[in-house]
Parts: structure tokens; sequence; C-alpha cells
């Protein structure tokens, strides 16, 4: 890593890394930018590299991942792309997308990005010292395990980036995968030893059943590596986090939906799928299922189907039609069936999509799935805003980043826009036919708003479900409390406190 790039008094670090990917690095960080928070803190988040297509939009209109925006919102702050400051969008097996400081700068394979990246650790290091020289503490996360040997020498997001901040690193497990002392263990002594020294401790994550049980397994574990188990953090079932990539919803398989006369929503896992956490607030309706699915499935037993954004429209388009899912989705709509596209789910429901410049792969067409009478043109720029909108008169807030222009030959308009950006706007979003069983918008975050969910739930004929008053932010504040509280009662904060010297700079502020 690069030395400091300013002489300013920077704040200090701590990194929450991994022995994997999906054991919770996210989570935790979300949960201690809330406590530090709480306690009087200046705390901002931080991650130099995020692979995700689970994104959201700043309110400058920039693009970032979607863990670091939780974070913010966690400690109480505005998302920043300094947070983020390098977004790698998957849109195949071998090449991303690259959002560099919450713009798009184009497509690479992993081989071209890994051969450029050591230009980018200035930008990466450059966004950490801003952060440092505005808050009191940077929370860093890794990415997937910390002691991957082969790359280790280009990691601009794990240990090399801990190291450049001078921060102490807490180490992540997870209990539910198994094999947690390995887990643990193993990870240590994959490390150098000027690496595997700045490991400060663990936390054992996800466990099940008694905690008294484990007391043994972490006497094991302080012993075997002289280093302390700062917590183990029990499973909840209770507390909703936007996860931080699709690892959440791998292979969901063939769903059977009950047969207790509750509706039941799917929303068809395709390749590319991006901005799932879009659905979570349906998720959370009592009186009403939501299931991935991605294995074709004959759909009657659903009340609706919901297309979701796409990081490959075409790819995924060609993927419905290969797979089998274009006949059983017609057919359902054709049946009385309700289906919703959002942003890239929206494009597929048209006649076409078309793709001059090659932004996606090959230049060239794909058809649609005919369900709503619009085509679209995929080029650039990447349009990328935080918006205001109304549906039959009901206002959200919401966001939109897509590559696509979509133009309307029938039907009409789903949404009305008011504002983009914060600058007033007197625009039209979406489309409708005029039996309401087909309908698409590129707004993201259309179920934030309680008023708008229940809109859609009548909108596609589902009756009967209590929608919670609280939405968006209100109601995801409810849940990082929630968190804070089950973290707190489990991981010893003071000496996590004590790695960084915050104890130290409370006390000064109080005076």
């Amino acid at each position: 890593m690069k030395t400091k790039t300013k002489n300013a008094p920077q704040a200090p670090c701590l990194a929450v890394l991994g022995t994997g990917s999906d054991v919770g690095k996210s989570v935790i960080a979300a949960a201690l930018c809330r406590l530090f928070a709480d306690r009087g803190i200046r705390v901002a988040p931080y991650k130099a590299q995020n692979m995700s297509n689970n994104s959201g939009v700043t309110p400058e209109g920039l693009e970032m991942g979607r863990a670091q925006i939780v974070q913010a919102e966690a400690a109480g702050i505005v998302p920043h792309v300094d947070m983020n400051p390098i977004l790698l969008k998957p849109t195949s097996d071998v090449g991303s997308q690259v959002v560099l400081l919450g713009e798009a700068i184009g497509n690479q394979t992993a081989m071209d990005y890994h051969q450029k990246k050591a230009r980018l650790v200035q930008t990466a290091n450059e966004a950490l010292d801003r952060l440092r020289s505005k808050y009191d503490l940077v929370v860093m996360e890794g990415a997937g395990s910390c002691a991957e040997v082969n790359l280790l020498a280009h990691d601009i997001v794990n240990l090399p980036m801990a190291e450049y901040a001078d921060a102490p690193v807490i180490l992540v497990g997870d209990i539910h995968r198994g094999g947690i002392f390995a887990q643990l263990v193993g990870t240590l002594d994959c490390l150098p030893r000027h690496f595997r020294d700045r490991v400060a401790g663990f936390i054992i994550n996800r466990f099940r059943g008694d905690l008294r049980l484990f007391a043994d397994g972490v006497q094991w574990i302080e012993e075997r590596t002289g280093l302390p188990v700062f917590g183990v953090l029990p499973w909840y079932d209770h507390i909703r986090i936007d996860p931080e990539d699709s690892v959440v919803i791998e292979r969901p398989g063939t769903v059977a939906v009950k047969a207790d006369g509750m509706p039941a929503v799917a929303v068809v896992r395709i390749p590319h799928i991006s901005n799932f956490t879009d659905f979570d607030p349906l998720r959370g309706l009592a009186g009403l299922t939501l299931h991935f699915v991605e294995t074709p499935q004959d759909l009657t037993a659903f009340s609706a189907v919901i297309l979701p954004g796409s990081k490959n429209t075409r790819f995924d388009l060609e993927w419905l039609e290969t797979s089998g899912w274009r006949s059983r989705i017609a057919d359902f709509n054709a049946r009385g069936g309700h289906i919703t596209g959002i942003c890239g789910g929206y494009q597929m429901m048209g006649t076409r999509v078309h793709d001059p410049d090659g932004l996606e792969g090959q230049p060239g067409a794909t058809a649609g799935l005919g369900l709503l009478p619009v085509d679209t043109v995929l080029q650039a720029p990447k349009t990328t805003t935080l918006s205001r909108f109304s549906w039959n008169g009901i206002w959200g807030t919401g966001y939109e980043i897509h590559m696509g222009q979509t133009r309307l030959h029938g039907g009409k308009p789903l949404l009305m826009l008011h504002e983009r950006n914060g600058n007033a706007v007197n625009d039209a979003d979406g489309c409708a036919i005029e039996n309401g069983r087909a309908i698409g918008t590129y707004m993201h975050g259309l179920f934030d708003t309680p008023a708008l969910i229940s809109q859609w739930l009548t909108t596609v004929g589902i009756t009967g479900i209590d929608v919670p008053a609280a939405g968006g932010l209100e109601a995801k504040m409810q849940q990082y409390a929630l968190l804070a509280d089950h973290f707190g009662r489990h991981v010893d904060m003071e000496r996590l406190s004590n790695l960084v010297k915050i104890k130290n700079q409370m006390t000064n502020k109080s005076q």
C-alpha cells in the first residue's frame, strides 16, 4: 500500500475481516457503526472495493454499494462514495462494470482489472484519508476471505488496507457453516507474520443453541491462538438488515406454495439479479409469503410474479428463454396472473432490448417478453438518481440505476416523477397496460413506502394484508436499534473500544 496522502490528524480505524464470504462482516460492521454512534462517536463505514450488484444512490446522484449505505444509515450519517470508492458490478462470470467514486467507467474482465488494480490503490487510500479527517472513527469492512494467499499481494480491501490504516483487525467466523476452529486457526496460519500480528481477536457469528455449551470452544480458541474471542453472536430471526449481495438467495430451487390460503409472491431469481433488497419490505408482511424461484415451475399458485433488476438484461432475457421460464411466465399472465417488472425486469417485459454499442456484450438486440408495449435502447451515460415520485397520487422516494432509455408504444405511464437529485422535474416513468396485469418501472425502492405497498397489493389483487405504518428509513432505523441491542448483549464493546482508544476520545468530548 502507498504512504499516507495527508498530514492532517487521522482518526483511528477498526477493520472487520472474515474467514470467508457471507460470514456476517457487513452486518457486524453495521452494528459497530450504530453502537459507536450511540456512544457519541462520529463514525463512518468504509469498504475500499465492493463486488455486488446490490447498489444505491447518494444524494449527489452517485452510485455505491448498499452495504455501506446500510452502515452509514446505522451510523446516522449521509452515505458518501468515499465510503465505497470502488464498486464492481458483475456482468458475467469473468467481467464486471467498474464504478469509481460513484461513476461507471466501463466494463473490464477480471484479468484486466487485476492488472490495473494497482492504479486504483491511491484512489481508495485518498477516500479513506478523507473519511479519517472528517470523523472520529472509521469501521472498515473486508471482502471474502482475508487469507486468499494467491491474491494477497494485490489485495486492496483486506489486510493491506488495514495495514495502510494501522487498524486492528477483528476476524469474523461463521459457526453455522461448521468448522469454526479450522476457519479461525486456518486463516491465521495462512497469513504472513506481519498480517497475523494485526489480528486483535475474533467474533463468532450465527451460533444456534445454548451459549454455555460453547464455553470450552472459546477457551480452546483463545489458548490455541493467544487471542481473545470478543463475543459469540447467537442466531437471530427477528432482525431484518439488507444483505450485501445475492449469496443469501443462491440456489433457491423449486418452491411449493402452502395450501393455506395465504397469498404468495414469486421473484424470479435471474442470473444477474441486482438490488433484490427492493423486495424485503414485502418479505416482512404478515399474511404474505415471498419466494425467490430459480428453477422453472408452474406459477399458478402464486398471486403475483416479479421480474427484478438485472446487471445484464439481454443475457438474462435469453436465459428466461433457454431455461423454460419464458413460457411459464407467458402462461401465468395469459391465465390472469399479475406480473411486475423493476428496472431490468421492466426492460425485459417489453418487445425488444437494443444494445447498439455493446454495453452488455456483443452489439445487437434481443426479443423481450412482449408483456408491455415498450422497447428499450441501452445507452450511456448511466442514470443514477434519488427520485421523488407518485403513483395514483401516493408519494414516495426511490432511486434509479440503469443504462437504458425505454419508450412507450401504448399503455400508460405508471409513475409521475417530481424530483431527481434535488431538482424539480415533470416526467413519467414505467408502463401499465389497461387490464393492470402487467406493470413495470425503473424505480427501485417502490416498496419502501407503506402506502405504495398497499397500492401495489391492490393492483395485483392481493387483499387482507396489514401493512405496517413505518417504512423506508424509519423502519430501517428500528432494525438497526434491534441489531445494536443484540450485538451489544453478546460482544464486549469496551474491549473493542480500547483497541482504537475510543474511550479516551469520548472522555475528551465530554470535557
